[in-house]
């Protein structure tokens, strides 16, 4: 997906410049480079669920202590 651009003869550089952007906006380069900017990495199943385990027990613990009026933020 490299995009090159040779400067042609008598073109001033705004032209080489301009004849870059171009070529990349054409080429998708920028859309797909948007697409996968906050795309992380996949996190296998037994991660999410002991994620998921210990939220809900984190949840649950602070319940109680709520209703034992032990919490406050």
């Amino acid at each position: 997906m490299a995009v090159s651009v040779k400067k042609r003869e008598g073109e001033n550089s705004s032209a080489v410049v301009y004849r870059f952007t171009r070529k990349v906006q054409r080429s998708g380069v920028l859309r797909e480079f948007r697409k996968r900017r906050f795309h992380g990495r996949r996190v296998n199943r037994s991660k999410r669920r002991r994620s998921a385990l210990h939220r809900d027990q984190r949840k649950a613990e602070i319940e109680q202590a709520k209703k034992l009026g032990t919490f406050w933020k």
